[in-house]
């Protein structure tokens, strides 16, 4: 698939490059795959000063990672969620870029991860109160074609592209062995109207072809992989 024009936000990528000095690490404590080296008290808090010529967002937002490896710890349902740990809170176009351009994009990400990119202080989880009456959008990419959709979906939500951007509580990658999955989640699955927008503008947004499904956050708790779409796009 072929992405023509993307969702833009207000500062170039080379103006974005600038980042804030990394705490140093020891030699024999490697990263995780996924994972941001900085300061860890940046993965839970938005920065407080902003350069002179930062371009502020108009929401915090924080990227989360889930990792196959703590997956395979996990043997009940109740414990889904559990592993999911943030790893770096952004404020700025700039700050964003800095992230963006030192992480790996999801071609490069170990099968089984889970990527998420959600507002400030909403938890990817459906028992977080902002997203327990959501549901979620997703669209589908054959393995190791989703990098530039995700790049497009991630411009569209902070740069608050979406006429019902309010409606939106996160988005999240899923790394699989036959195929990439990127969802966005919204916090009231009822708004029909507020839904299908946000369906069919992030449609757009991809250059998107398919039909694409919502599925409720009840429903898919309830009966899992056997869980209907509510609405199409």
């Amino acid at each position: 698939m072929v992405v023509e024009d993307a969702p833009k936000i207000s500062a170039s990528e080379d103006q974005a490059k600038t980042e804030t000095n990394p705490k140093p690490r020891e030699e024999d404590d490697e990263p995780e795959e996924g994972e941001i080296v900085g300061d860890e008290e940046s993965a839970s808090k938005p920065s407080k000063g902003i350069a002179p010529q930062s371009h502020a967002l108009e929401h915090s937002w924080t990227f989360w990672f889930d990792s196959p490896a703590a997956k395979s710890a996990k043997t009940k349902q109740e414990d889904w969620g559990s592993s999911i740990r943030p790893i770096y809170t952004f404020s700025t176009v700039e700050e964003f870029w800095s992230i963006y351009n030192n992480i790996r994009h999801p071609s490069k990400l170990a099968l089984g991860t889970d990527f998420h990119c959600f507002k400030y202080k909403i938890e990817p989880k459906w028992e977080d109160p902002v997203c327990a009456n959501g549901g979620k959008w997703t669209v589908t990419f054959p393995k190791g074609k989703s990098d530039t959709s995700w790049l497009y979906t991630l411009l569209g939500m902070i740069g608050e592209q979406f006429d019902h951007g309010d409606e939106i509580c996160g988005a999240v990658v899923n790394v699989r062995n036959r195929q990439d999955k990127i969802s966005i989640w919204t916090k009231n699955a009822i708004n029909e109207a507020a839904q299908l927008s946000i369906g069919k503008q992030w449609k757009g947004f991809l250059d998107y072809n398919e039909t694409i499904g919502f599925i409720f956050h009840e429903d898919a708790m309830r009966q899992e992989r056997s869980a209907k779409n509510k609405y199409v796009a």
